[in-house]
C-alpha cells in the first residue's frame, strides 16, 4: 500500500507472489478520517484472502524518519488492530517519482495520472518486496527454500 494524506493505493500480489497489480486507489476528504478507509482494506483483505500487507514507509533521503514516515508507522498499527495482519514497512522513496515517470512514458495525460499514480506507487512497493522475498528465498517449516510462495496474497 502506498498511504497518503488523502489516498491510499492498493495493489494485489498474484497467488504465487511473483507479481504485483495494481487494485485501486481508496480516497477521503481528510487526512485523519481513516475509520472508511480502514473499513475497505478490511474488505480487500478478507475478499482477496491476503495475509501480510506490505505498507510503504517513506524514508527520508537520507535514511532518517520524517513527520510522514511517523504517519506510516501509526497507519501500521491501526491496520494491524483492524485486520489482525502483520504489516511490513517497506521502503518507499522515489516510487511516486517512478510511478510518475511511468504513468507519463505510457502517454497518460497529466490530468488522468493523479487517478493511478498512488496504485501504480503501491505496485512498485509491492513489487520490490516480492522481488527481495524471491531473491533471499523464504524457509519453509523444513527448513527448506520455498520460493514459489503459497496460496495466500500480499497486499
Amino acid at each position: 500500500m502506498d498511504y497518503g494524506s488523502k489516498t491510499v493505493g492498493v495493489a494485489i500480489s498474484d497467488g504465487l507472489l511473483f507479481t504485483a497489480q495494481a487494485l485501486e486507489t481508496i480516497a477521503r476528504t481528510q487526512e485523519n478520517k481513516l475509520r472508511q478507509t480502514l473499513a475497505r482494506i478490511k474488505v480487500l483483505c478478507e475478499e482477496y484472502e491476503v495475509e501480510e500487507i506490505v505498507l510503504g514507509f517513506p524514508k527520508n533521503m537520507n535514511n532518517t524518519i520524517g513527520d510522514r514516515a511517523e504517519k506510516s508507522l501509526e497507519f501500521a498499527e491501526m491496520l494491524k488492530k483492524r485486520t489482525g495482519l502483520p504489516v511490513v514497512m517497506w521502503d518507499e522513496r522515489l516510487t511516486t517519482v517512478e510511478a510518475e515517470r511511468t504513468l507519463m512514458e505510457s502517454g497518460i495525460r497529466r490530468e488522468h495520472r493523479k487517478a493511478y499514480v498512488d496504485q501504480i506507487a503501491a505496485v512498485f512497493i509491492l513489487q520490490g518486496y516480492l522481488d527481495r522475498r524471491y531473491i533471499k528465498g523464504e524457509k519453509d517449516k523444513d527448513g527448506e527454500t520455498d520460493i514459489s510462495g503459497g496460496a495466500g496474497r500480499d497486499a
